[in-house]
């Protein structure tokens, strides 16, 4: 599932083995965050962007 945000697009996948939340940029995909929300997730994506 891809969702927009006024700073950029990402995609929301949810890894059940360690319970995280993993936010991929649309435009890169090695570029990643991960969170127990996914709202966390995004905002790590964001700083390390």
């Amino acid at each position: 599932m891809t969702f927009y945000n006024t700073d950029l697009q990402y995609r929301v996948t949810l890894n059940t083995n360690l319970n995280l939340f993993v936010v991929f940029d649309k435009t890169n995909e090695n570029h990643f965050a991960t969170g127990v929300t996914i709202e966390q997730a995004v905002n790590e994506l964001k700083k390390s962007a």
